[in-house]
């Protein structure tokens, strides 16, 4: 049974296509419209028509799981949504009258990098190879190449953090130097723990003519 991490999401390619699900996780800070008091709200993972949700108001922090909706997430009293990505607005129905809020998405740690380079390695769990290229990364997107069962397939992944989501497969890493691709096929899951290749340019190859 593959083991997925708790920021990992797990979001349909027909909801993302539709809806921009992915845009929805992150860490969201902001004011409530009016008193301007801080508010924020924390989106760590979507799982189908689930959300791992921090809701913090008042000084004090309220985790649990939201109803996901088209583009909504539904938090108890609240409702929170997205249409750039980058600005959230939260609505509040709880006690006399409602009340809004206006957030903006805070900047993931910069641990992209270290997804960065050529990963490869083999399980003998399942007897399965696969690799995955991370070519380039630019903000939330990365240019990949991922095979898996002896098919490559190329395009552009969703980033979060230190995980890269692509299609029915995705990689994650924690140092930079190992990590695991985690892929699907139907309804089974597979892991493979690899390794980033070093460099070209890093190769040890003594030139002996010098």
């Amino acid at each position: 049974m593959a083991v997925i991490s708790s920021s990992t999401s797990q979001i349909s390619p027909a909801n993302e296509r539709m809806y921009h699900q992915s845009a929805l996780v992150g860490d969201w800070k902001g004011n409530w419209a009016g008193n301007n008091q801080p508010v924020g709200f924390k989106v760590v993972n979507i799982r189908g028509a689930r959300a791992q949700v921090e809701y913090t108001h008042n000084g004090h922090t309220e985790r649990g799981f939201g109803q996901v909706s088209g583009s909504l997430i539904t938090f108890g009293n609240i409702t929170v949504g997205t249409k750039d990505g980058k600005n959230l607005v939260l609505l509040s129905s709880a006690g006399a009258g409602k009340q809004t809020a206006s957030l903006e998405k805070q900047a993931p740690p910069a641990s992209d990098s270290n997804l960065m380079g050529s990963w490869g390695g083999y399980s003998s769990d399942n007897g399965k190879s696969a690799s995955f290229r991370v070519l380039a990364i630019n903000g939330k997107e990365a240019t990949v190449s991922v095979t898996t069962d002896g098919i490559t397939r190329q395009g552009t992944g969703y980033v979060y953090k230190n995980v890269i989501m692509f299609g029915q497969s995705q990689i994650a890493t924690d140092d930079g130097k190992n990590g695991k691709i985690i892929y699907q096929v139907g309804t089974r899951s597979f892991m493979v723990p690899v390794t980033k290749y070093p460099p070209a340019d890093s190769s040890s190859t003594v030139d002996k003519t010098a």
